[in-house]
């Protein structure tokens, strides 16, 4: 994998600014909570999010509209992987994978194990995202004692993650269609196609008014509106080794405010809940033991696991500076989920206890998986330095 992730940026650079990413996002979900259990404001602040603009609320905007720029970063980033990253070199690229897949498929089970015949099933994509900002945040605070090879890995992880979401989205959180606007999403996709692989227009312009007109067409499909952002990332002109391309210039442009600006947006109007004084009980239900334990075991479970298992049957290898307990840390990192766990959580459930606790659950779950990975991965580094010295 090349240095530079995002255009124009080393990996410290992507890691400084996930870091902080990480830390607002800390911060705003702690001051959303205080403010919607307060007794003083408390009604105020939830109704600020619940306010109608046309024919959705501010927090239904804020879901549909921005998380769509979003999953177009996503998009992007992913696009760059696979041309000339960690996903460009398909042995390289079967770690990540594996571990990816064994970090959806293993919490998805446990969640499905729990919740079997209960009205809770459908959130059992809620335990499989990875959050990149919150992880790599955490595992930044390591400082330099953690190997590139590891932040690398975990990147890379947490990308193809994003990816086996939006894939989960569209498969399986899609509500009744409507074709005609489907297919309308779809010329229009089409059409921005022919206009970069056909007729090579490198003016955004086009892009930018079809990939607003393609959000419209599929928010009205019944389709979550956000795959308009990846769709829209495909047809972003990417030429390998150029780092003046589009794709790059959007990346580099769109990171900082989605970091700072719809991210934290996203978890102000999503932790806005009331946390109710008899929360604890809800940890009995199959719902939230599902989130926690599909996140805090299934998670790092599922990546050695299925690493492993790639690595010993000869389709990939550890690459150099990751040793099998590190790859334990990453895992348990992984189980770090938030704004994707949060961002299912609205699509699986209408009931508002459901949705509430979940938001709760996932919280307590990614706070665990951060500490517990901090604290192995700061364990098992203190040794590697005492064995090395």
């Amino acid at each position: 994998m090349r240095i530079n992730i995002l255009s124009g940026r080393t990996l410290r650079g992507f890691m400084e600014s996930e870091k902080s990413g990480g830390l607002v996002l800390i911060v705003c979900t702690i001051v959303s909570i205080l403010l919607a259990n307060s007794s003083w404001i408390g009604e105020q602040y939830r109704s600020i999010w619940e306010f109608g603009v046309g024919s959705h609320s501010v927090a239904e905007w804020i879901n549909d509209g921005l998380m769509a720029v979003f999953f177009l970063l996503v998009g992007l980033e992913l696009i760059q992987e696979i041309y000339e990253g960690e996903l460009s070199n398909i042995k390289r690229a079967m770690l990540p994978i594996s571990g990816a897949l064994g970090g959806m498929l293993v919490p998805a089970g446990i969640y499905m194990f729990l919740n079997h015949g209960t009205p809770t099933l459908s959130g059992f994509g809620i335990p499989m995202a990875t959050d990149i900002a919150f992880a790599l945040g955490i595992l930044s605070l390591l400082g330099n004692r953690v190997p590139t090879s590891l932040k690398v890995f975990l990147t890379a992880l947490a990308v193809i993650d994003d990816l086996g979401a939006i894939i989960v989205i569209a498969i399986f959180y899609t509500s009744s269609l409507s074709w005609v606007s489907l297919l309308m999403a779809l010329g229009i996709f089409a059409l921005l196609l022919l206009l970069n692989k056909k007729f090579y227009v490198y003016n955004m312009i086009p892009y930018i008014v079809g990939g607003i007109f393609m959000w419209y067409f599929m928010l009205n499909s019944g389709v979550h509106a956000t795959i308009a952002g990846v769709l829209l990332a495909i047809t972003i002109p990417f030429k390998k080794g150029e780092k003046k391309c589009m794709s790059n210039r959007w990346q580099h442009f769109l990171h900082y405010p989605i970091a700072f600006g719809v991210l934290p947006l996203f978890a102000l109007a999503n932790t806005a809940m009331i946390i109710e004084g008899n929360w604890d009980q809800s940890i009995g239900e199959p719902f939230a033991q599902g989130i926690l334990l599909g996140l805090i075991v299934g998670k790092p479970i599922g990546i050695t696991l299925f690493s492993f298992i790639f690595v010993k049957t000869g389709i990939c290898a550890l690459p150099r500076g990751i040793n099998w307990k590190g790859l334990l840390g990453a895992g348990m990192l992984g189980g770090i989920g938030f704004t994707m766990s949060i961002f299912i959580t609205l699509l699986a459930f209408d009931d508002i206890h459901y949705i509430n606790e979940s938001k709760l659950m996932i919280l307590l779950a990614s706070l665990a998986s951060g500490i517990i990975g901090y604290t192995w991965l700061n364990f098992v580094m203190k040794k590697e330095r005492e064995r090395i010295s």
